[in-house]
């Protein structure tokens, strides 16, 4: 059984993050990401092929070499839930502010 992993996923490790960071700017090699990071060459491998799973990296040979190349249009599943999420508390809070204003604004009538 394979095991389906999403976007969410993918951006929870702040390692992850970090080599999304990376191959944004410039496809690089799993060696020179490693490079970066005070974690074994295998623990990247490990992050990368999560982030391949997920669809945020691909990885392209060049001769004996593969690199990592960002796919970033899947991001947009997680700026969309983003998005949402701010509308809904905005709409929360302005609430708030309209029922707060009116409780204050009725204590001091009563005084």
């Amino acid at each position: 059984m394979e095991i389906r992993r999403d976007v969410f996923q993918a951006i929870a490790d702040p390692t992850r993050r970090q080599i999304i960071e990376m191959v944004a700017r410039q496809p690089l090699n799993v060696n020179t990401i490693a490079e970066n990071f005070e974690v074994s060459r295998q623990a990247v491998s490990l992050h990368v092929k999560i982030l391949t799973e997920c669809g945020l990296i691909v990885i392209k040979k060049q001769g004996r070499e593969r690199y990592c190349e960002a796919r970033l249009e899947q991001l947009k599943e997680v700026t969309t839930w983003v998005d949402h999420c701010q509308q809904f508390w905005a709409t929360q809070f302005k609430s708030l502010d309209s029922y707060l204003q009116k409780v204050q604004s009725g204590k001091k009538s009563h005084k």
